[in-house]
């Protein structure tokens, strides 16, 4: 049987609004912010990575699995970020605090969280904003087993991808939720702040 509706282009409406109320000029829908991060970092090939000892367990885990190394920053200026920061030396944001218009920073990769606890909680979910075409076109591969956006029987898949997409089920959330969504939106406080990563036995062995 024929579709005469894809679902999924529910996903690419809801990532056109991100664009465009962020300031981006694409966007790339994923099933997590954790999976952004790990594309991000995976595309880029990173090597060494700086982060805040004061962050999100996945964050650190991510930079690991995709092949690179983490060192933690434990500066109290550092670990006071709000809303976003740097993985640093890379253009890579971990903005999953901040939600508002024209927050995207140009020549950047920012990764959004709509994780239920986030300011857009569509129960599950992540994005990519990017200026950088090519880049947009590995991560929708990359997202998808590889695969491009043709059926199954129809494409020739070209490298190993995983499966990271979004649900349309989720997008139509976000798309509803945006409805009303106001134009500037304060970042979102971690309360209790988050601990300092190097306290878990699973970090041990990583240089400070």
């Amino acid at each position: 049987m024929k579709m005469v509706n894809n679902p999924f282009a529910i996903v690419e409406n809801f990532e056109k609004s991100v664009a465009q109320y962020t300031g981006a000029k694409y966007a790339v829908a994923l099933d997590s912010c954790t999976n952004a991060i790990f594309l991000c970092c995976k595309y880029l090939n990173v090597k060494k990575v700086t982060i805040p000892a004061c962050t999100y367990l996945s964050v650190p885990m991510s930079i690991i699995h995709s092949g690179a190394k983490v060192l933690f920053d434990k500066r109290i200026i550092v670990n006071k970020w709000k809303g976003l920061y740097q993985l640093k030396p890379y253009p890579i944001w971990d903005s999953a605090k901040r939600f508002t218009s024209g927050m995207y920073i140009k020549g950047s990769f920012m990764c959004l969280s709509f994780h239920i606890k986030k300011l857009l909680p569509i129960g599950k979910g992540g994005m990519i904003l990017s200026d950088d075409r090519k880049a947009v076109n590995w991560f929708k591969k990359a997202r998808y087993e590889g695969r491009s956006q043709k059926p199954y029987h129809l494409d020739d898949i070209k490298f190993l991808g995983w499966n990271m997409y979004m649900t349309p089920e989720q997008a139509s959330r976000g798309l509803a939720l945006m409805l009303n969504y106001p134009n500037h939106v304060k970042d979102q406080i971690e309360r209790p702040m988050y601990k300092d990563l190097t306290t878990f036995k699973v970090f041990k062995n990583y240089k400070v």
